[in-house]
């Protein structure tokens, strides 16, 4: 599968190995950025999604393969301005003010945005003038993200962006991304939580194992997979559904009991035999979570909103 958006990559991997001692973390891995887009890059822990982005950035060299930034050498003074980068793993001077870490990080671009234009940009009026030490750790990646933004970056790396941001700060950044998509700026996402990649991708890249699985748009990656989720207002007990044997998962919030399933016709046959007065029933193809879990063979983890204070 292959991603609609034309022009030459704005960066990509080409045949790339890298290892760790005796530990592959890529394994022959082709990736292509391609510009206008958001392209999310999914994958369990281990699979090299952070190994490919730092070879991206010029941070680390491969073993073997080809790495290039705007057609460059990601090690190109002329190539690494161009991008702007959002990692998980931060460390920034304590003592300074957030207005202060931007006025620093703006200074090595030719053409940053202005103060101003950052602040309304990454939404941090508020903490503008308080001293990163005293942020909590929603506002701290708040402050990173303006980090990112502030030199008008035509390619945007975001690893794991809303960790730590509550629902409302995670929307919001959401928002924030979608526009900055739509004025040009070129993204590249590593998240865990999968329904931020089904909101905001163009294009999916799944990893497992150092390798590139899958590839497409959110609808092909779904189309790959068997999986179906079955929602219905049912009396059978939970416990009973969770042992048919062609079940994979079920949950219920009240009144609605989901199921998720690669054999939906026998299981809502099942379903309508043990209950008659079974209501609501609605069958649709499972969404990117359960295409992931699939894909990769990982089980679905929960998501955890973190109620941090932004």
């Amino acid at each position: 599968m292959t991603s609609e958006r034309t022009g030459a990559a704005l960066a990509s991997l080409k045949g790339v190995r890298k290892r760790y001692g005796t530990t592959t973390a890529l394994d022959g891995m082709d990736l292509e950025v391609h510009p206008g887009e958001l392209l999310a890059v999914l994958g369990p822990n281990g699979a090299g999604k952070t190994t490919a982005i730092g070879l991206m950035l010029g941070l680390q060299a491969p073993d073997a393969g080809e790495v290039t930034l705007f057609g460059r050498s990601p090690h190109d003074l002329a190539a690494r301005r161009g991008v702007g980068v959002m990692m998980q793993e931060v460390a920034l001077p304590d003592a300074l003010r957030v207005r202060d870490l931007i006025n620093q990080a703006r200074a090595y671009y030719p053409a940053p945005l202005s103060l101003a234009e950052t602040v309304e940009t990454a939404g941090i009026g508020k903490i503008l003038d308080r001293p990163y030490v005293k942020l909590s750790g929603g506002q701290k990646r708040q402050a990173q993200f303006a980090l990112a933004v502030c030199g008008r970056p035509q390619l945007l790396f975001l690893d794991e962006p809303t960790t730590g941001l509550d629902v409302t700060a995670r929307e919001t950044m959401w928002r924030t991304v979608q526009r900055l998509v739509k004025g040009g700026v070129s993204i590249v996402l590593t998240t865990h939580y999968i329904e931020e990649a089904e909101a905001l991708a163009d294009r999916v890249v799944v990893m497992a194992k150092g390798r590139r699985i899958a590839e497409g748009t959110v609808s092909d990656i779904r189309s790959l997979v068997s999986r179906k989720r079955i929602a219905c207002a049912t009396a059978v007990e939970l416990a009973a559904i969770e042992a048919w044997p062609e079940v994979t998962a079920a949950v219920r919030e009240g009144s609605q009991t989901t199921v998720t399933t690669a054999d939906a016709e026998v299981v809502v046959r099942r379903l309508l035999a043990a209950d008659p007065h079974l209501s609501d029933l609605e069958v649709r193809r499972a969404g990117l979570t359960e295409a992931f879990a699939e894909l990769t063979q990982e089980p679905p983890v929960p998501e955890i909103i973190q109620e941090d204070a932004a």
